[in-house]
């Protein structure tokens, strides 16, 4: 682990903050990876002291990296390569998508089921539009005829 520099998909798949290398290329050419806000190649090399920005909607992480590494490690080694800096904001940010629940729908998962809308309009607070409190009075003086009905 003597390196100075590492490219920066492979550190992203090292650090675990990608599950594959691939995916990590992919998110870099995306333009979800950068630093100093400047966008990074998959090829760019980070050295130790660099903060990189990773965006993984709904929020931007920030990661300082302690060690450029390119082996993956274990878990439990990870702070050692990597200080999380992301600003608490952020987090409050996710935390209000995971409240809102119903805003991103994953791709794929088709329509919402009935237990899904309910639950939709319980949090959202609204009434369905066919309810509707009409008061029906048979006894009423509005008839234009003297005629009764056997």
């Amino acid at each position: 682990m003597a390196n100075t520099e590492a490219r920066i998909d492979k550190w992203l798949w090292a650090a675990r903050i990608f599950k594959t290398r691939t995916i990590a290329a992919a998110a870099c050419k995306k333009g979800q990876v950068s630093m100093h806000g400047a966008q990074l190649k998959a090829s760019r090399t980070i050295k130790a002291g660099d903060v990189v920005d990773v965006r993984k909607p709904p929020i931007t992480y920030s990661f300082r990296v302690l060690q450029p590494i390119e082996k993956r490690v274990s878990a439990k080694l990870i702070p050692e390569i990597l200080e999380n800096v992301t600003a608490p904001d952020q987090y409050e940010l996710l935390e209000m998508s995971k409240i809102s629940g119903f805003v991103n729908r994953a791709k794929g998962t088709g329509r919402p089921t009935k237990k899904d809308r309910r639950s939709l309009e319980e949090f959202a607070g609204e009434t369905p539009m066919f309810y509707a409190d009409f008061d029906f009075d048979i006894d009423s003086d509005d008839t234009d005829t003297d005629e009764t009905y056997e």
